[in-house]
């Protein structure tokens, strides 16, 4: 049988408060989670893991927009600028979960969402754009919160789910271990079919995230 594809879409806080050690943190931690992404797209040949990447400051755009296969992904670092418009970001995923451009025979899709501020656009629009479209319901949905002033309400209405809640990366170490978690963890619940049913209204079921300890090295928080 063919493999399905999984699509893969990280949306990243670019905003000016990014700037410095979150923002080189940041791409760090993908860079070295593409290797374990790898390797559970290796564990599960029947799907097809694709990967792509928008940013969102004061406008969002596509930093990776056609989806490239993980054995062949390159990432390119991201830098800050501007505001935090997650709206725009999500009504962008939101055009991508639509049949078509998304296939019919896909697995469920994957939306990361890593944000350190308070969006400053109307981002409910864009989440009530995702969830609009049956594929926005059905994806699998992670948020990681990098440091003590990132919006938690935001992110937990993003995961639309009471039993999730987001990842708090209050340091370097967290970010990098809450990056790994969500590149693998959600690819892995992404690439199991719903057992009995091909609507992709059907919502995945619920994941058990990590708690994150820290070291309690001072200098290792932001």
């Amino acid at each position: 049988m063919a493999n399905r594809p999984v699509h893969f879409i990280w949306l990243l806080d670019c905003s000016y408060s990014m700037l410095g050690e979150k923002i080189g943190q940041l791409n760090y931690a993908i860079r070295e989670a593409i290797p374990e992404m790898r390797s559970v797209a290796h564990d599960n040949p029947a799907a097809q893991l694709l990967l792509r990447t928008i940013t969102f400051s004061t406008t969002a755009r596509w930093h990776h927009k056609d989806p490239v296969a993980v054995d062949d992904f390159t990432w390119q670092d991201v830098q800050p600028d501007g505001t935090t418009n997650l709206g725009e970001a999500l009504h962008l995923v939101a055009g991508e979960l639509r049949t078509p451009p998304m296939p019919e025979r896909a697995l469920k899709p994957v939306i990361a969402l890593v944000s350190d501020g308070v969006p400053t656009d109307d981002w409910r629009a864009g989440l009530k754009a995702i969830e609009a479209t049956p594929w926005g319901r059905k994806a699998v949905r992670v948020a990681i919160a990098i440091g003590s002033d990132a919006d938690r309400s935001v992110l937990q209405e993003f995961l639309a789910n009471p039993e999730l809640r987001p990842l708090d990366a209050n340091s370097p170490k967290q970010l990098a271990a809450a990056i790994r978690w969500a590149s693998t963890a959600a690819v892995k619940a992404a690439s199991q079919p719903v057992a009995g049913s091909n609507d992709p209204t059907v919502k995945p079921a619920p994941y058990a995230p990590p708690v994150l300890a820290d070291d309690d090295d001072e200098d290792d928080v932001w």
